[in-house]
C-alpha cells in the first residue's frame, strides 16, 4: 500500500496513556480496518470508504484526512497536536537519557 502522506498527522488517543500518530493514508486504513466490528458505524464506513477512495485516486488525500478526523472525534479519540508533540518530544528525550 502506497504511504500517502497527511498534510500534516493526526494524532489519536487508543489508551489511557497511548497516543497514536496518523501521518497517512496507510495508517488511516489500517487503523479503520483494526476497528472492533461491534463499535463501527456509518461515520467508520463512510471514513474508510473516502480513505479507499483516496487511495484509488478517486478523492484527494485531504478528503481522507477530514473523514478520519471526523470518525476520531466522533468516538472522542482526536488528541490536541500539541499536546501529542510534547508528549512525544518528551519521551525521546528521556529515552536518550537512559
Amino acid at each position: 500500500m502506497q504511504a500517502e502522506a497527511f498534510s500534516s498527522p493526526i494524532f489519536v488517543k487508543r489508551a489511557t496513556y497511548i497516543v497514536q500518530e496518523i501521518a497517512s493514508l496507510a495508517d488511516a486504513i489500517d487503523f479503520l480496518d483494526e476497528w472492533p466490528e461491534d463499535r463501527r458505524d456509518l461515520i467508520h464506513d463512510t471514513a474508510l470508504r473516502v480513505c479507499y477512495d483516496a487511495f484509488d485516486g478517486r478523492k484527494p488525500i485531504s478528503a481522507a484526512r477530514d473523514a478520519f478526523c471526523e470518525f476520531a472525534q466522533r468516538f472522542a479519540m482526536l488528541e490536541d497536536p500539541t499536546f501529542a508533540m510534547q508528549w512525544i518530544a518528551a519521551c525521546k528525550s528521556a529515552n536518550q537519557k537512559a
